[in-house]
């Protein structure tokens, strides 16, 4: 069973699950995540480009801080593009740092927990990159990154540059998943998807089902069964 709770960093989620032994499809969000697995200990997910099919093992429990997009570079201490489409182990990243964050977490922690250290590790970095706030901001609102581009006035290359090392892959990758993220909660309220297309700027209900499957390997008529 999944759950979320809100958490006091902006924009942060914390959430729980406990498997049942079903692969889960997780789908791309721009976030990077602390977790922590009754099986696998601290680990960090990185920015997906696609769904991740989770491999679980029954009764596991999981723990996760999801960062919004732009903030888990300042908080990993790594370009999220190095973390792309990976699940890492904490102290690949942390060393001997990642170890004393386990001891003070001791067995079974709780999702506080990591948003305390996560909160400590972002002070210690002068808090986050603003630009990666900003462009996150404006795509999630469904601005255009050429629109983007000029408000943060940056040219292309510089902002698709930046956002390799802020959100994991280029503006445009991000505004795709952003958009099928606000398209997918429209649906997910009632709204049908020819009006989901319309009010989340594809060019149709087609389009709007390409790029559901494409993102999340399953159409959004099957996302939205589950």
């Amino acid at each position: 069973m999944y759950r979320e709770f809100p958490a006091g960093l902006p924009g942060a989620v914390r959430w729980t699950s406990v498997s049942g032994g079903a692969p889960t499809r997780v789908l791309p969000d721009g976030c990077l995540d602390l977790l922590w697995s009754s099986r696998s200990g601290l680990l960090v997910a990185g920015p997906d480009r696609t769904a991740y099919l989770t491999d679980p093992t029954s009764g596991e429990r999981w723990l996760g801080l999801r960062l919004p997009p732009g903030i888990g570079p300042a908080v990993f201490g790594v370009p999220a593009d190095e973390l792309r489409d990976r699940r890492v182990p904490l102290d690949a990243l942390w060393g001997r740092a990642a170890t004393d964050v386990a001891e003070r977490l001791g067995e079974r922690p709780t999702a506080g927990g990591l948003e305390a250290v996560v909160a400590a590790r972002l002070a210690a970095a002068g808090g986050p990159d603003p630009l990666g706030v900003q462009v996150a901001a404006l795509l999630a609102a469904g601005t255009s990154v050429t629109a983007a581009a000029a408000e943060v006035g940056l040219g292309p290359r510089v902002l698709h540059r930046r956002s390799l090392s802020l959100f994991g892959y280029g503006p445009k990758t991000l505004a795709r998943i952003l958009r099928m993220q606000r398209a997918l909660a429209l649906a997910r309220a009632g709204t049908p998807l020819a009006e989901v297309a319309a009010r989340s700027g594809y060019a149709d209900q087609a389009h709007l089902t390409r790029d559901v499957r494409e993102l999340a390997g399953v159409p959004p008529t099957l996302l939205l069964k589950s």
